[in-house]
């Protein structure tokens, strides 16, 4: 029952997360697209540096946006930074209740290190809160003039603890905490930089004083990193889904190259919203993507020359009841999984058979199921499966 209850905390954590993400994202869009679009009013206003007009969902509207700020503020004033506070604090309460509660599971990997739990939630921690420490700095350096200086150098930054990550927590754990570390630097921004400053501003014009105009763009800057940030880490949210991915030897290597497909595409978008053309780069990240296909292509020997002894299915058999049943089962026997992942289910000789590329994928080409390896399945079994499959995966 406990871990019943847990599933459903997770499902209601995970829907809060997705929805408060999708506003958070959709607001940082549409500033973003927004600020690219204004054109100077028809009739001068004073003060006033852009103007766009819009329709949609029957109405017309008219956004106007200043130079510095209005000598005046109404008294109605929205701002937009709960949605960023509540996508971080449900994604972190998630990061809790999956990778730390249930770390033996999800955060660690036996064959990968020997780390115990409580060290690697120490780990999480200091990867979430140094990641900020390190980026806040590299923000305040003369890097931050430099726009291609900036983001090699922070690529680069990314791509070492990406790489360290994946030598400490299983490869699942690892992508998991980039996504983590990435989506608290974009929280932090709004809460340390971005609203700090705008607050500022405001109370310089209720107090009647002429408002910083360097507080603004700072607040912008951190803006337009967020936006560069968002695909990327929307990769890494659906990333799980994907074993050939996070299950690949080189699997850092592939995040930071979808890392930087996805900063691309956004890169080709900002610049169209400033009407300058780089038909180039959507191109070249599709080249980029077809690429990474081909590195990512499982590669299994094919069949020998010589006669091979015929795997039978009663050694396959035998090998998924102990190794995959114990979750994968209509009744999995495996603590914290009161139904089979993903509504897999391996009883049977024909469910076996309907999932038959799930377990190549998993079990064989990326190894990475069992989950953490729990049920301990060797080498040796997963080459059983292999040759089976090879031979045609009869089970008669």
């Amino acid at each position: 029952m406990d871990a019943y209850l847990t599933h459903w905390l997770n499902l209601v954590l995970r829907w809060i997360h997705v929805i408060v993400g999708i506003a958070w994202i959709g607001t940082s869009f549409y500033f973003n697209w927004l600020n690219r679009r204004l054109e100077r009013p028809a009739a001068p206003e004073p003060g006033v540096g852009g103007e766009m007009w819009s329709v949609h969902g029957g109405g017309f509207y008219r956004v106007v946006k200043y130079d510095v700020a209005p000598n005046r503020l109404p008294d109605t004033l929205h701002w937009f930074k709960w949605e960023a506070y509540a996508t971080w604090i449900t994604g972190f309460a998630l990061l809790v209740l999956i990778y730390y509660l249930g770390a033996d599971a999800f955060l660690l990997d036996a064959s990968v290190s020997g780390v115990r739990p409580a060290a690697a939630v120490v780990v999480s921690l200091v990867t979430l809160a140094g990641g900020w420490l390190v980026y806040d700095a590299l923000c305040r350096t003369s890097l931050v003039h430099s726009q291609l200086a900036f983001t090699l150098t922070a690529l680069g930054l990314v791509l070492a603890t990406t790489f360290g990550l994946t030598r400490i927590f299983s490869s699942r754990g690892a992508y998991i905490h980039v996504g983590a570390m990435l989506g608290t630097l974009m929280a932090a921004n709004v809460f340390r930089v971005i609203i700090p400053q705008q607050k500022e501003m405001v109370r310089a014009i209720r107090e009647q004083r002429v408002p910083d105009a360097a507080l603004g763009r700072k607040a912008a800057l951190r803006a337009v990193h967020n936006n560069y940030m968002t695909l990327p880490v929307l990769f890494i949210m659906v990333s799980n889904h994907y074993p050939f991915t996070y299950g690949h030897p080189y699997n850092w290597a592939i995040l930071a190259a979808l890392a930087v497909v996805g900063v691309g595409v956004r890169h080709y978008f900002n610049l169209r919203n400033r009407q300058r053309q780089h038909v180039w780069i959507l191109p070249a990240a599709a080249v980029a993507i077809v690429g990474l296909t081909f590195v990512t292509a499982p590669r299994i020997a094919a069949p020998g020359t010589q006669a091979e002894e015929p795997v039978t299915f009663a050694e396959v058999h035998h090998i998924i009841q102990r190794r995959c049943t114990p979750c994968h089962s209509a009744r999995p026997t495996q603590p914290g999984f009161p139904v089979a992942p993903l509504g897999v289910v391996l009883d049977t000789p024909e469910q076996i058979s309907r999932h038959l590329e799930q377990i190549r994928a998993v079990a064989i080409e990326t190894q990475t199921m069992p989950l953490a390896n729990l049920t301990g399945m060797t080498p040796d079994e997963r080459t059983v499966l292999a040759r089976w499959m090879q031979q045609g995966a009869s089970i008669d």
